[in-house]
């Protein structure tokens, strides 16, 4: 009996679901395709929406449509399906990240259901964490979820964590030297003021938390040059809990796995009971990308700094209508 083809509104139930997913300022840099009367959604994208001085070579890009592809992988089998993936199928189409044929699912294949609920309560948060620390079986299951995807999550100790850290602040300073680099990061803020572009995409004034007080934690203050009336300071944790995402080469396909592995760690993060914010700044420089690593471990190239623990939960951050996002032919 041939295979029955995939409902249009399904579809669109699916990517509905994979548009929940982090990226880079929330540029929302993702594409899918999908042809009436087959069982395959494409995957691409959008490059409208690079960002050339934080991301020249695109690496983030693919971590965001990646994360979003992973929750395409954990709606379909929600809903009863078994995605097959396949990554980067053309390669003379740099833009073509990924096509999952959707097939029934076998019941042993059922466990990425178990992240669906925390696909709309997964929020960055850019809020203070309390200082409690997270307990060791928990973040063996954050260590486990990276490896399902083969990328290593290191939770650095002490001495790296600290050295982490100055990468961060080295990354304010060059950033407050780089007028480029704060125009573009300006241009995907919302402080809400007319003509600021679609209120559909961007980091919108109310995610950017408080500003630290004296505080070290690892997060990027949107609103350094946007400034915003009436926003507070607020003491963050003294000891920031990080861990970096990272794998053994540096090439888009190893970005593509980056970027499931992260959604995978942020969604079990948050299953877990857990808040979590990531910050990129030192990783858009490369030789303060390069310094991040553990020199110790196999990790060779660091994709995200995510900074974890146990506080209030980030705002949902708005997303593009699923009809600027699928087309359907």
């Amino acid at each position: 009996m041939p295979a029955q083809p995939l409902d249009p509104a399904v579809v669109a139930s699916l990517v509905e679901d994979a548009t929940t997913a982090p990226s880079m300022h929330n540029a929302q840099p993702w594409r899918f395709l999908f042809r009436t009367g087959g069982r395959t959604i494409e995957l691409h994208a959008d490059p409208s929406r690079t960002m050339p001085q934080a991301d020249p070579d695109h690496r983030a890009l693919h971590l965001g449509c990646a994360a979003a592809l992973f929750n395409l992988q954990v709606a379909a089998v929600q809903a009863g399906w078994e995605p097959v993936v396949r990554l980067l199928p053309e390669g003379d189409d740099p833009w073509h990240l990924a096509q999952v044929q959707l097939r029934e699912l076998d019941t042993a294949e059922r466990e990425l259901a178990a992240l669906h609920p925390a696909l709309r309560r997964r929020h960055t948060s850019r809020f203070p964490f309390s200082d409690e620390e997270i307990p060791a079986p928990v973040q063996d299951e954050l260590r486990a979820a990276a490896l399902l995807e083969g990328c290593r999550l290191v939770l650095p100790d002490a001495w790296h964590t600290d050295a982490v850290l100055d990468l961060v602040h080295d990354s304010e300073y060059r950033e407050a030297d780089d007028p480029a680099l704060r125009a573009e990061m300006a241009a995907w803020t919302r402080t809400g003021a007319a003509g600021e572009g679609p209120s559909t995409e961007g980091i919108p004034t109310e995610a950017f938390g408080p500003r630290q007080d004296g505080g070290s934690a690892p997060v990027r203050d949107f609103g350094a040059w946007r400034p915003v009336p009436g926003r507070d300071s607020l003491p963050f944790e003294k000891r920031p809990q990080i861990a970096i995402l990272g794998t053994s080469a540096d090439t888009p396909l190893d970005w593509m796995r980056a970027g499931q592995a992260l959604e995978r760690v942020l969604l079990q993060a948050t299953v877990d009971g857990l808040v979590a914010s990531m910050t990129s700044q030192p990783l858009e420089w490369p030789e303060l990308r390069w310094a991040a690593r553990d020199p110790s471990s196999a990790m060779g190239h660091v994709h995200m700094v995510i900074r974890l623990g146990y506080g209030p939960q980030g705002p949902a951050t708005p997303r593009r209508p699923v009809s600027e996002v699928l087309d359907i032919r």
